[in-house]
């Protein structure tokens, strides 16, 4: 299992950012992926999970202002994140969850199988 995350960066707050998860062509197929942080001294947050049939699930912090999306055709997981605040403000990684369907699982991030190294995200006036 290979995940690779990318897209992190320095922003001011009420700026966007877009996060990347790259896997291997079989990850992709038979996982849900799903995005998390964890900032220090805080514990791990699930942000955001999508499954292979599109099924989503959020992090209330998060709803309303990220996006997850997948693009089947380059084995790709999108997290575009708008109206960013300073408590987002922390290393995002990927990685492979053991649920069927997102939607249906507000615990995801329980079921957690592999993460992939982090990207970080600033988000600072």
């Amino acid at each position: 299992v290979q995940l690779q995350a990318s897209g992190g960066g320095f922003v001011q707050p009420g700026g966007s950012l877009r996060l990347s998860c790259v896997a291997s062509r079989h990850t992709f197929y038979y996982y849900a992926i799903g995005w998390l942080r964890q900032a220090p001294g805080k514990e791990r947050e699930g942000v955001s999970c999508i499954a292979g049939n599109s099924g989503k699930q959020y992090a209330d912090s998060v709803k309303g202002r990220f996006t997850i999306s997948k693009d089947d055709a380059v084995n790709t997981v999108y997290l575009q994140m708008n109206r960013l605040k300073p408590e987002d403000t922390t290393v995002y990684y990927c990685a492979t969850v053991s649920v069927v369907d997102c939607r249906s699982s507000s615990t995801w991030y329980e079921s957690v199988l592999v993460a992939g190294q982090g990207t970080q995200v600033t988000v600072s006036s």
